[in-house]
C-alpha cells in the first residue's frame, strides 16, 4: 500500500492552475463590493486582541436574520477583507452577513480560535435579530462545524438561534494534518486534534449541518466531507454530505455568493 503525501493532500493552491492570482483578485472584488451597497461596519470589536474584529454587512431593508461567514487558510493565513464580496448572495435574499477575522497561528492554537469564533458569532448575532445561518471554508468549514459539536462553545441563547450550519471544504478530522509541514506552526498533538475534530466529536442534536466539497477538489477534501456525515449519521439526523459537481477548493465558493447558488439555497433553507 502506498504511503500518502500528506502535505500534497491538502495542497490546494498546488492543485489548481492559477491560484497564486487568486488572493488578490479576491481583494480586489472585495474592494469593489465594499464600494457598492452603504450600510458596511467594519471593524466591529468581539475582543481585544487585534484581529478579534468583524465585519457586518447590512442588507437594504430590516434583516431577514443573520449570516455569519468564517475564512479559511488553514488557521494561519487571510483575513475578512479579503472574502467581503461572497455577503452578495445572502444580502440579496434580505440577511445581514459578518464576516470575522481571527488570531491566526502560532500566535493562536487551534482550540483557542475556535473559541474566538464563537466570541465574533455571539457578539455578530447580539447586533441582528432573529434566526442565525453559519457557514465557513476550509478552516473555516472545520471552526463552523465545531460549533455543532455537543460541546460547542456557543452561548446557550446563541445555540436556540442556529438552526442551519453549512461546512464548505471543511476540515473534519485535524489527525492527518499532524503529517504536514504545516503542523510546524499549527503545533498539533494528539489530545488537542481529538478535541478539535468535529467528526470524532458528539453533534448537537438540533442542528442541522451540512457537508460541502467540490468534486473537482483533492480527494481529501471530499473525503473529510462525507467523514463528518457518514460519523454523525444516527447521532445527528440532518447531518449530509454533498458533493458540487465540477468546482475546486476555491470556485465551490461562487455556489454561496450566488443568490441562486445551491450552497446559499442550503444555508438559508426555506428563508432564502
Amino acid at each position: 500500500m502506498n504511503e500518502i503525501d500528506w502535505n500534497a493532500a491538502f495542497d490546494n493552491m498546488g492543485s489548481v492552475a492559477g491560484s497564486a492570482q487568486l488572493p488578490g483578485q479576491w481583494q480586489v472584488a472585495a474592494e469593489a463590493f465594499r464600494a457598492e451597497p452603504p450600510g458596511i461596519e467594519t471593524d466591529i470589536p468581539y475582543g481585544d486582541a487585534p484581529r478579534q474584529r468583524f465585519d457586518l454587512i447590512h442588507p437594504e431593508g430590516p434583516a431577514s436574520g443573520l449570516v455569519v461567514f468564517v475564512h479559511g487558510g488553514y488557521w494561519m493565513r487571510l483575513e475578512k477583507g479579503f472574502w467581503t464580496h461572497l455577503a452578495r448572495g445572502a444580502r440579496a435574499h434580505g440577511w445581514a452577513v459578518a464576516m470575522p477575522s481571527y488570531t491566526l497561528a502560532p500566535q493562536a492554537r487551534i482550540s483557542a480560535i475556535t473559541r474566538e469564533i464563537a466570541a465574533a458569532i455571539a457578539a455578530a448575532a447580539a447586533r441582528v435579530a432573529g434566526p442565525v445561518r453559519i457557514t465557513g471554508h476550509s478552516a473555516g468549514g472545520h471552526l463552523v462545524a465545531r460549533m455543532a459539536c455537543a460541546d460547542s462553545p456557543l452561548p446557550g441563547d446563541v445555540q436556540e438561534r442556529v438552526a442551519r450550519i453549512v461546512s464548505i471544504s471543511g476540515l473534519h478530522d485535524l489527525h492527518p494534518l499532524m503529517r504536514t509541514r504545516m503542523n510546524d506552526v499549527l503545533q498539533l498533538d494528539d489530545a488537542e486534534a481529538q478535541a478539535e475534530s468535529p467528526a470524532l466529536l458528539p453533534p448537537l442534536a438540533a442542528t442541522r449541518v451540512s457537508a460541502w466539497a467540490g468534486g473537482a477538489e483533492l480527494p481529501e477534501f471530499r473525503r473529510q466531507a462525507r467523514l463528518l456525515a457518514e460519523s454523525w449519521q444516527g447521532r445527528n439526523g440532518e447531518t449530509s454530505c454533498h458533493i458540487a459537481q465540477g468546482r475546486n477548493h476555491f470556485t465551490i465558493l461562487d455556489d454561496f455568493a450566488d443568490p441562486d447558488g445551491p450552497i446559499l439555497r442550503d444555508l438559508l433553507g426555506d428563508q432564502g
